[in-house]
Formats: structure tokens, C-alpha cells, sequence
């Protein structure tokens, strides 16, 4: 549909103009841009053609559109952000943009939006200020507010505009989580006004606003009708107040709007359960909070006054300036192929086979099917198996149906792709086979002869290990340069990242293809050289292993797992090592200690922990104690098995966190120095989106520029002075520190 748009109406200076029975249609289409985005440039443009319209007698109403394929407006120009070097400067721009949007709800002449695609921040403050909204049926529609996954907040009037229009708790929702909407769920809050089959969306956008200008269709917002209907009951005595109080929802907008007691108490709660959920270390939602409570409470012009402040105090944060960079590496990394040779081109994927019916294959046949959208074929060694692997990824699609992001029918038909059986029957016609079986290398390199003799020449072999070298795996197959790693981690359908391992004789089309493959999974990826635990796995080693060293010296389990938390990772290493499975990370640790020596020994600690049969929650026995999936208190009886018993010690919260912490930068600088990592971006990626490093640090080559290269290495060397090898600093690190250098340019 906006395609047809972009070719009837021509498009000059990124905008087109066009009027067509009174209705002037405004379609935005920035050249050479992927999507559409807002900048003072862009904003101006568009003022220009509404005052047009309005000087135009002949024109009663207009409908703004978008001339791009999939997308409306995807937000703000973040390189216009970057520019800004103060807090006022980005305060003036915020300031700007809510004086254009109020120019445009104020405008005197009826606006409707039609959107198609992805309308987020900036897009969506724009539609908002429009007098109707009307969006495509089509899931590349969404709707939202994403500003705080960037430390920011919405800045044009998104933080006023959203909470009168739905309401201020559905609006904090969004806002506060950065939360997008398809757009059935934008029409049930009331976000758009209707919804339409993508080939529709043109020709009812202009029949209402023709409908509007001749005043035949009335907007009604669903948000204050709700409000009215409890005021006018609660006239009606105490039977109709009560029978209003029944409708809970529509009673707790009313307290948080309309009574001052009832808005205090949800405020503080809104704000209690931030701060238990972002630890103050994200200051992004709590100021966007903020921004809705003063508009709510002393009106609009304070409301705008206040998001125009807290936005340009947000721009020039270190925390917004690391989520940016993140922003920025996640969308260079989609734009590579994961080779030297940007020329590289991926082969076709039209089937996938999947080997092992596990946790992390029925994962991968999930993302492969119901993702990628391709045939998948399962197997297994036994009937169980396949069955599990199955029942996952009928899970995972039963559990879209529950939230409604997925209908019974669409459900069905990715179902579908998925079959499989305990042969290699249909594995002839593969493209890629992705092992995922025990982290066994003989097994592995069996299954590996087994799968070159029933596929084609041309099939890849994708190993899913976490430590095994793919060059050991290669070694005596038919087909080496068809032989590599795509680690995924678990859960698959949730996990962000895949870490693609290349050995040196791996073809650069089947890095490329198996990169592409990634992409289509919704996977964010990167592509690192072979070696024992590649990159993720060799620096969780070190970081879990110190937090073994902790609990041998009596650290309290809680209180290890909260002070890595306050440090900013998603959960303790104790948890993870309960999540991961206490045996997974016992198989892990050998090959490590045989790759890397004595500083990447675990300690005995642990021996007891894992002879005591305790895989951590896969059989509800670990660390932790287990309420059926629910994670309960430490399992006191755990202590037996650990030095010190349950005489635990209380340790220092800091350097417990920080001891850990620098084991994982430290690794991820070796990484570097021996050309594991391609480049310090990669490190940083791989280690938020797979092992949760905290974003607002940028990562652990971000964290050490923050610190300080010279003052990374002298906690090291105190460390190593204190602790032994394992703590021995990074050459490369040593090397930076020389030669006075950062691992990003200054």
C-alpha cells in the first residue's frame, strides 16, 4: 500500500504533496533511507505543508502516510542525538518538537493518520497529535514508545498525550517497559481509532477525514466515556457505585486520575516495583514516571515543561550513551555478513534438519520453523525424543496463542513445518544440519560422518557446542569448509544472541549463509574465530569459577547472587549456575583447565555439590530450592557440602561483585588480544545479549574505557597479588596501558 502511495504522489525534499477531492495527502518518504525518522530538518519540512494545507481553502482536511514499503516512522534520527554536546541543547530540541506537535493538534483542519508498519517514538508522539488514527491489520504494524530501551524518554509530548488519551496506567505500561503493540491491542487501548487490511488503508484514510471535515463522523475515546459512565453511576446512590466498583479496571484509572490519594498510592507503587526491577542503574523510566505524574497532577504545560527537562538530562547520560552504542552495534552487525568479503553472498536455506530432540534443539526448531518460516526436520535416537522436541515447540506456539500474538490458525500452520523421526529420513534434502546433542567430541564427530553420508554435497553442518573447538570437530570430515558453530543459548526462543564460530578453513559463503540464517531467526549475531569456549563460554568460565572461589572462602549464596544483581546482571551466578545445570557447567570446567591451565581451574568446591546429585532446576535439586518452575529460598542443606559449612561469613558486596566482574573483562580482553573477537563491538554485543552483562555499562571493552585501561589494570594486579594466576592481567590489556590506549577511539 504506502508503495503505491510513494509512486502516485511525488516525493521532493523527503516529503509529497497532493490534493484529491479536499483532502490533501502528505506523504513522508526520506531519500536514501531505509525509514523514516525525525529530525528538526524533517519536522520543519512537514510544518511547511501544513501550513500550505491550511492556507488552501479547497483542502477540509488532510491524512498523513508514509511512502516506504513496511514502515511509518521508526523514531528519532539517534545520529541527530548523538550531535548534542549539553543537556540544554537536547532540552531546546525536546522543547521544539512539542511546540510542532502542538502546532499540529491544534491545527484547524481535521488530520488523520495512516499508518502501515513500524511507528515508534517519535512516530507514534506524531500520530498522537493527529485528530484519527488508522493503522494496517499487517503484523509489520506496531506501535509504541521504545524510548527508554535507549535511556531516554519520549520527548515530543509522548509522556502527556499517551496517558490522556488511554489512560495512565495502560500508558505506563508502555512507556515505562518501552512496550510495543500490534495493532488489534493499540485499537482495544484506544492508541488508533481503527484498524484495516493493508490494501485498504489509502482509501478509508480518506474517507475519513472527508468524514471528519464534514463533521458526519464524530471521535469518541473509549478512556473517558469509562470515567464518565463510574461518575454518572456513583449519582445514582450507593447500588450504582458499587456496581461501578465492580469494573476494577475502570475504577483504578478513576483513583489514579481523578483522586489524589488513590494517584499517590499507584505512583509509589509504579515506582517501587521500577526500582526493584532496574535497581536504580536505569534512570530512563523512573524520570519518564515522573514526567506523567507532574502533567497528571499540575496539567499539561507542566507535564511538557518537565519531559522537555528530564529528556535533555537523559541525552548527555552515560547510561543513554552506552544503550546508543549498543544501538548502534546491533544495527552494523545486521547490515554484515560476518566475512572480510562484504561481497559475500548467503546460499538459499529452504529446509533445516535438526539433530537432538533437547532443551536447545526443540528451541532450534522453533526458531527455525515459526521464525525463519522453513521445513524442519527432527531427529532423535528414540521416539521420546522426537517427541519432546516436538512438544516444545508446540509449547512455545500454544503460549503466542495465550498472549494473542499468534492466532489458533497461524499457530497451526508453523506447527506444521516441523516434523520428525528417529532416521535421516528427509535429511537428503537439507540445507543446513544443526547438531545439537550432548557436548560429547566423539559423538559429535560420529554424527557428523553420519549426516555427510545421507546429505548433499552442498549441506552445512552447524555444530550447537558451547566449548568443543570446531576445528577438532572438522578434522577428518568429508566436507571441513562446510563444517561450523552456531551456539545458540538457552532458552532459544528468548535468548537474543547466536555466536557463530568459524574455523580457518570454513568457507566464507557458509559463514555468510549461516549468519543470514541468524537474521531471519531473530537472532542478533556475531561471528568469532575457534578456540576452547569461543568467546562467551571461555569468559563465563572464569566469572562463574570466581564465584565458586567466594563460596569456598563461605560467602553466603544469597548474598553472592544479590551483589552481582546490584552490579547490574540479570541474575547471580549461583542462579545461572542452577539455571544452567551444576553437571553442564562440570563438563565445561575440564576443558577449560586443559586449554587454558591453572588459571582457568575450578575449585574442589563443588565436587560435593554435583556428587550429591544436584543438576540445579532441571530436577528441582541445586543450590536454590524449587516450588515446581517458581525459584524459592537457598536450599540451607547445600552448605553441608561447601568449606565452612553453615558458618558463612559476610563478605564485602563490593569486591565479591567486582572480583567476578573483572574475571569476565579480563577474559574478554584475552579474547581480543588473540583474535578470537574481530573487534572490541563484538565482545561488547556478545556479552550483553548472551550472558546479560549490564547494557548501561556497554559491555565489558565499554566498561573498561569507562574505568580507565591503566585503572583496570591496577585492580588486576591487586587482585593477582591477593588471589594468585588467576587474576594474572591480559597481555593486550598491558599493551594498551603502554602505549596509552582505549579499545575504542577517543
Amino acid at each position: 500500500m504506502a508503495a503505491t502511495v510513494a509512486r502516485e504522489v511525488e516525493v521532493k525534499n523527503g516529503f509529497g504533496y497532493q490534493v484529491d477531492e479536499g483532502v490533501a495527502l502528505i506523504v513522508i518518504d526520506l531519500e536514501g533511507e531505509p525509514v523514516n525518522t525525525l529530525s528538526p530538518k524533517t519536522g520543519e519540512a512537514f510544518i511547511a505543508l501544513l501550513e500550505r494545507a491550511e492556507r488552501d481553502p479547497s483542502v477540509k482536511a488532510v491524512v498523513f502516510t508514509s511512502g516506504k514499503k513496511d514502515s511509518f516512522i521508526a523514531g528519532a534520527k539517534i545520529d541527530f542525538l548523538q550531535t548534542m554536546r549539553t543537556a540544554e541543547e537536547a532540552t531546546a530540541a525536546s522543547r521544539a518538537g512539542q511546540k510542532e506537535f502542538d502546532r499540529l493538534e491544534a491545527f484547524s483542519k481535521p488530520v488523520v493518520a495512516a499508518i502501515h508498519g513500524a511507528c515508534l517514538g517519535g512516530g507514534l508522539e506524531w500520530a498522537l497529535a493527529c485528530s484519527y488514527r488508522i493503522a494496517t491489520d499487517s503484523p509489520k504494524t506496531s506501535l509504541g514508545l521504545p524510548e527508554v530501551q535507549l535511556g531516554l524518554l519520549p520527548g515530543a509530548g509522548g509522556t502527556q498525550r499517551l496517558p490522556a488519551l488511554i489512560g495512565a496506567q495502560a500508558a505506563l505500561d508502555l512507556i515505562l517497559a518501552g512496550k510495543n503493540v500490534k495493532p488489534s491491542k493499540a485499537k482495544k487501548l484506544g492508541i488508533v481509532d481503527e484498524v484495516v487490511p493493508v490494501p485498504l488503508l489509502r482509501s478509508v484514510a480518506l474517507r475519513r477525514a472527508k468524514e471528519l471535515a464534514a463533521g458526519t463522523l464524530k471521535v469518541e475515546r473509549s478512556h473517558g466515556q469509562g470515567l464518565k459512565a463510574v461518575a454518572q453511576q456513583s449519582k445514582k446512590g450507593l447500588g450504582g457505585l458499587l456496581q461501578g466498583l465492580a469494573n476494577r479496571e475502570m475504577w483504578a484509572e478513576v483513583a489514579l486520575e481523578d483522586n489524589p490519594l488513590g494517584r499517590k498510592i499507584l505512583f509509589d507503587q509504579a515506582r517501587k516495583q521500577l526500582r526493584k526491577k532496574t535497581r536504580g542503574k536505569f534512570p530512563a523510566p523512573e524520570k519518564a514516571l515522573e514526567a506523567i505524574r507532574i502533567g497528571l497532577e499540575s496539567g499539561r504545560a507542566a507535564g511538557l515543561e518537565a519531559e522537555a527537562r528530564f529528556f535533555g538530562e537523559l541525552v548527555v547520560s552515560d547510561v543513554s550513551k552506552r544503550l546508543v552504542e549498543i544501538f548502534f552495534a546491533t544495527t552494523a552487525l545486521k547490515k554484515e555478513n560476518g566475512t572480510s568479503a562484504a561481497d559475500v553472498k548467503p546460499r538459499a536455506v529452504k529446509k533445516v534438519g535438526v539433530l537432538g530432540g533437547g532443551l536447545m534443539g526443540g528451541g532450534i526448531a522453533y526458531v527455525s520453523s515459526a521464525i525463519q518460516g522453513v521445513p524442519v526436520r527432527v531427529k532423535d535416537k528414540d521416539d521420546a525424543g522426537v517427541g519432546r522436541a516436538l512438544k516444545q515447540v508446540q509449547g512455545i506456539l500454544d503460549e503466542r496463542v495465550k498472549r494473542r500474538s499468534l492466532t489458533w490458525r497461524e499457530s497451526a500452520a508453523k506447527m506444521a513445518l516441523v516434523t520428525g523421526g528417529t532416521d535421516y529420513a528427509g535429511f537428503k534434502s537439507v540445507d543446513v544440519v544443526i547438531e545439537a546433542v550432548f557436548e560429547d567430541l566423539a559423538l559429535k564427530r560420529r554424527i557428523l560422518a553420519e549426516v555427510e553420508a545421507v546429505t548433499r554435497d552442498d549441506a552445512i553442518f552447524a555444530s550447537n557446542t558451547s566449548s568443543i573447538p570446531i576445528t577438532q570437530l572438522a578434522e577428518g570430515a568429508r566436507r571441513p569448509a562446510q563444517v561450523i558453530g552456531m551456539h545458540y543459548f538457552s532458552p532459544v526462543h528468548k535468548m537474543p544472541l547466536l555466536e557463530i564460530i568459524t574455523h580457518k578453513g570454513t568457507a566464507d559463503w557458509v559463514t555468510a549463509t549461516c549468519v543470514e540464517i541468524g537474521k531471519k531467526q531473530g537472532k542478533t549475531v556475531i561471528v568469532v574465530n575457534d578456540g576452547p569456549g569461543f568467546y562467551t563460554s571461555r569468559i563465563l568460565a572464569p566469572y562463574m569459577n570466581e564465584a565458586a572461589y567466594l563460596l569456598a572462602e563461605g560467602a553466603d549464596i544469597a548474598e553472592l547472587d544479590k551483589a552481582l544483581v546490584d552490579f547490574g546482571f540479570p541474575v547471580g551466578p549461583i542462579t545461572l549456575l542452577d539455571e544452567v545445570g551444576i553437571d553442564v557447567a562440570q563438563k565445561v570446567g575440564p576443558i577449560m583447565e586443559a586449554a587454558f591451565g591453572k588459571r582457568m581451574a575450578a575449585p574442589k568446591a563443588l565436587e560435593k555439590v554435583v556428587a550429591d546429585g544436584r543438576l540445579g532446576r532441571k530436577n528441582q535439586k541445586g543450590f536454590y530450592a524449587y516450588d515446581g518452575k517458581k525459584k524459592k529460598e537457598v536450599d540451607p542443606s547445600v552448605y553441608e557440602l561447601l568449606p565452612h559449612g553453615k558458618n558463612r561469613k559476610s563478605l564485602d558486596a563490593r569486591e565479591m561483585a567486582e572480583r567476578c566482574a573483572l574475571q569476565m573483562v579480563n577474559e574478554a580482553v584475552r579474547c581480543l588480544g588473540e583474535g578470537i573477537l574481530r573487534s572490541a563491538r563484538d565482545g561488547d554485543v556478545g556479552a550483553i545479549f548472551g550472558l546479560g552483562f549490564p547494557p548501561f555499562l556497554g559491555g565489558p571493552f565499554r566498561y573498561a574505557d569507562s574505568l580507565g585501561p591503566a585503572e583496570l589494570l591496577r585492580r588486576l594486579e591487586h587482585y593477582h597479588d591477593k588471589y594468585g594466576e588467576r587474576f594474572a592481567p591480559a597481555p593486550l590489556l598491558v599493551e594498551k596501558v603502554k602505549a596509552r590506549e582505549t579499545f575504542y577511539p577517543r
